[in-house]
């Protein structure tokens, strides 16, 4: 078994799940990919690894993707292939590599687009690879899908991992002008202050991320729409996932919201038998 597959399979996330649905022939490529984005974003992460360390691995990451790897593991030839395989520009895996970076340190947004930028890196980008791999043919409206599901994507996570990245040496993703427009502070999400402020907050939020969801399934190509079943099973997961946080009231500090095997197999299913 390859290093990716052993990555792929290891993962609990929703991606790998979804990646079930590809077709034999594209999924391997997928899988790759997958192994890609998970390799770098668990260095970002890693604490076993001092910062500095962290920082100059995801820098040979970056030159690698930009100039050729020398000497290259096996995942680095990999995915090398794949980029060459379906006319990646170099630039998209560069801007993931630059999205985990941004993630060595806890760091604050002002604002919505200061977050947008770094929510286009980190999920946007994943995106707009992934149609890519998965077919699409139709690139310009997959590309108008894949950023508008990267962003609904990325900021339900955000909305499910606010007490986790907080934990996680003081992380904050919610705009900091959203936090002080509900009167709510960094020291009342230290405090887990689950109030009025906070459910306002966080519905504001979830309604920016259902626009999202409406924008891309509004943009999704017709001609792709099979190209795309992995997209399709996404959104609907996280729908979901976001539905159930807004029903329970955001309990996100005592919690952590999922959804279960079972139903994410009956949504596969579903897309399945849709076609």
């Amino acid at each position: 078994m390859s290093d990716a597959s052993q990555i792929t399979r290891r993962a609990k996330s929703n991606l790998a799940f979804a990646l079930r649905i590809l077709p034999r022939e594209r999924r391997g490529d997928a899988v790759v990919f997958y192994a890609f984005c998970r390799t770098l974003d668990d260095l970002a992460d890693d604490p076993a690894i001092p910062a500095a360390g962290r920082a100059a691995a995801l820098q040979a990451w970056k030159h690698g993707l930009a100039n050729g790897f020398e000497n290259p593991t096996e995942l680095q030839r990999q995915i090398s292939a794949v980029r060459q395989r379906h006319s990646i520009p170099g630039e998209l895996l560069v801007a993931i590599a630059d999205g985990c970076l941004m993630d060595l340190e806890p760091r604050r947004f002002q604002t919505w687009e200061e977050l947008s930028d770094y929510i286009w890196k980190v999920a946007c980008a994943v995106g707009l690879v992934s149609i890519r791999i998965f077919g699409c043919t139709d690139i310009p409206a997959a590309e108008t899908h894949a950023v508008a599901l990267g962003r609904a994507l990325q900021l339900t996570n955000i909305l499910r991992d606010v007490r986790e990245d907080y934990d996680n040496g003081g992380r904050v993703y919610l705009p900091l002008e959203d936090l002080a427009r509900f009167a709510y502070a960094e020291a009342d999400l230290a405090a887990g202050a689950r109030d009025e402020r906070f459910l306002a907050l966080m519905n504001h939020e979830a309604d920016r991320a259902e626009a999202y969801f409406r924008e891309a399934a509004a943009a999704m190509p017709a001609a792709d729409r099979r190209a795309l079943a992995p997209a399709r099973v996404m959104s609907a997961i996280y729908q979901e996932l976001l539905g159930e946080m807004r029903r329970d009231g955001f309990r996100v500090f005592e919690k952590r919201y999922h959804v279960s095997g079972s139903r994410k197999l009956a949504i596969l299913a579903k897309h399945l038998i849709a076609g």
